[in-house]
C-alpha cells in the first residue's frame, strides 16, 4: 500500500543526448547523472529524495515497476542517483530515466516523445515567445498525429507564480513602512538638534549669518549621521551577505517556500545606486525640516539664553 500511494500519478521522465539535464544536476544529492542515451536501454533511474523517503529506497537498490495501459508492462530499475530540487510538482512526479527506455515501454517511435522544453535567456520576453512560437504551432498536428500545446512555465505552475507575487507584495509594503519609519526618524531628530541649537542659531545671525548658511550647516551634520548611520549598515549587510552565501546559516522550509536556505545575490551596481537613492531621498526629507531655521529671531533666542 505504501508503495502504490508514493507512486501514484508518477512521470517517467526519459533523457536523452540532445536533452539539457542542468536543472536536475544542479539538485543532484547522491552518486551521479548519467549519460543517458536515447537508443540504448540502460534501465537506471534517479529518483528524488522525496519518493526514496517514502519508499525506503537507496542508492545502488533495485526497484520494480509496473506500467499499466492495455497491459501490463514491467520493468526492473537500477538507482544510480537522488536529487532534491526542493520544488514538490517534481520531486513527487519525476523520476528520471534514458529515453529509450520510455520509448519502448510507451510503445513509441524513436524520434517520439510527449514534450520538449525550450529555455530562452531573457525571462522577459516570456510571454511574447511563448505567443510566437504558439502562433505557429498550436493545434497543429506532428508527424505522430498529436497536437502541439505550447504552454509556458507560469502556466504550467500557476501556484508558484501566485505565491512569489504575494511575496513581492509584502516586501514592498515592508520597504514603504521602512522609509516612513527612517524617514520620520530623521526629521524628529533635525528637529530635535534644531531645538537644542536654538541659541547658538540666534548668535549666528546676530553675527551676520544668513539663513541659507545656516541651514547648510545643520545639513552637513545631517549628512555626516546619515553617512556614519548607512557604513555600518552596510557593513553589517555585507557581512551577513557573505556569510549566507558561504555558510548557508539562515534555513527555510523547503515544502512552504520551496528552497532550503536564503537565496542572497550582490549587485554592485545596484548596490552603489541604492544608496545613493537613500542619501539623496535623506536630504530631501531634511530640507523642510531645516526651513524652521528662518522662523528663529536673534533677539528672542538669545533673550531666552
Amino acid at each position: 500500500i505504501k508503495t502504490a500511494d508514493a507512486f501514484q500519478g508518477m512521470v517517467l521522465k526519459g533523457v536523452g543526448q540532445e536533452y539539457d539535464s542542468t536543472f536536475f544536476h544542479r539538485h543532484l544529492l547522491e552518486g551521479e547523472f548519467p549519460q543517458f542515451s536515447d537508443s540504448v536501454s540502460s534501465n537506471r533511474v534517479v529518483i528524488s529524495k522525496s519518493l526514496a523517503g517514502k519508499l525506503q529506497l537507496k542508492l545502488g537498490d533495485k526497484i520494480d515497476t509496473y506500467f499499466i495501459q492495455d497491459d501490463v508492462r514491467a520493468r526492473r530499475l537500477k538507482i544510480v542517483g537522488i536529487y532534491q530540487t526542493n520544488f514538490s510538482e517534481y520531486d513527487n512526479l519525476f523520476l528520471i530515466t534514458d529515453l529509450c527506455l520510455v520509448n519502448r515501454l510507451n510503445n513509441w517511435e524513436p524520434g517520439q516523445v510527449s514534450g520538449v522544453e525550450l529555455e530562452i535567456r531573457d525571462y522577459d520576453k516570456l510571454e511574447e515567445t511563448t505567443y510566437e512560437i504558439a502562433a505557429d504551432a498550436d493545434g497543429n498536428p506532428d508527424r505522430y498525429g498529436a497536437e502541439y500545446c505550447v504552454r509556458n512555465v507560469e502556466q504550467l505552475n500557476p501556484q508558484i507564480f501566485v505565491w512569489l507575487g504575494i511575496l513581492d507584495v509584502n516586501i514592498w509594503v515592508i520597504l514603504i513602512l521602512m522609509i516612513g519609519v527612517a524617514g520620520f526618524t530623521m526629521v524628529s531628530g533635525l528637529l530635535i538638534i534644531i531645538i537644542e541649537r536654538t541659541s547658538m542659531i540666534g548668535v549666528l545671525k546676530s553675527l551676520g549669518a544668513n539663513n541659507f548658511t545656516i541651514r547648510k550647516v545643520f545639513l552637513w551634520f545631517s549628512v555626516f549621521l546619515i553617512g556614519k548611520g548607512m557604513f555600518w549598515g552596510n557593513m553589517i549587510g555585507l557581512t551577513f551577505y557573505f556569510v549566507q552565501r558561504w555558510s548557508g546559516l539562515f534555513k527555510l522550509d523547503p515544502e512552504t517556500y520551496y528552497m532550503a536556505t536564503v537565496p542572497v545575490s550582490f549587485n554592485i551596481w545596484l548596490f552603489l545606486l541604492l544608496n545613493a537613492g537613500a542619501l539623496l531621498a535623506s536630504l530631501l526629507m531634511l530640507l523642510g525640516p531645516s526651513f524652521l531655521i528662518t522662523r528663529i529671531h536673534p533677539a528672542t533666542s538669545i533673550r531666552y539664553e
